[in-house]
């Protein structure tokens, strides 16, 4: 019945968050978003954001997956549904209530191929062993990317857990300029021999940076 509504009016849930405050839980022209009072966080604009990484990077050629950052899952939609991608992913998300709306309100469902890990972002990459094909990077608290997330050590372990020829995707957010932290992210990934694009306004708003091994 909500689906059918929206088209007609938008309906929302709200949610709170330790994390990220108040949460919104919306159906609007029948499909259902989560949103924070500023930004989009799943299936919506921050959905095609993420698609316009994806179609520049040769899914054929990864064999697994990293996601920082869960939301509600649409990136993982997308992946499987839009790419037929069915190879493994792990999620790792701090918050435990977004971990819920996305098993409990868009139906995401952990298998053989998909882990979900409830841990701080920045503790799982101290602690990780493993290499990943793609590492997808899409850390943010309401609009802003936290500062942990632009800095060096932080980056030194994505570059480590990242195959020679895997990529990275990042989503940084609405940074209207680049940053010097932002700076120093993209020379750090240049210096490694990756070969570093920055997109900026993608959908209008956010800037996305996408390194590939050579």
């Amino acid at each position: 019945m909500a689906k059918l509504l929206s088209y007609f009016y938008p309906i929302t849930k709200k949610v709170h968050s330790d994390f990220s405050g108040t949460l919104e839980i919306t159906w609007y022209n029948g499909k259902k978003h989560l949103d924070t009072k500023n930004a989009n966080y799943s299936y919506g604009s921050l959905q095609r954001i993420l698609k316009f990484g994806l179609e520049k990077i040769n899914l054929k050629q990864v064999n697994s997956v990293l996601l920082l950052g869960l939301g509600g899952g649409s990136v993982i939609e997308t992946l499987r549904n839009d790419f037929s991608y069915s190879k493994p992913i792990t999620a790792v998300d701090i918050d435990p209530v977004v971990i819920d709306i996305a098993r409990n309100e868009f139906n995401l469902k952990e298998d053989s191929n998909l882990k979900i890990i409830c841990e701080d972002a920045l503790l799982f990459m101290q602690s990780n062993k493993i290499a990943y094909d793609l590492i997808i990077i899409d850390l943010f608290i309401d609009t802003d990317v936290p500062i942990a997330f632009l800095a060096i050590p932080f980056w030194k372990q994505v570059i480590a857990a990242s195959t020679s020829n895997g990529a990275i995707l990042f989503n940084a957010s609405l940074q209207k300029t680049k940053n010097k932290a932002l700076v120093d992210v993209i020379e750090l990934l240049k210096s490694h021999k990756y070969h570093t694009g920055v997109f900026e306004k993608v959908n209008n708003t956010n800037t996305l940076i996408l390194s590939k091994g050579l």
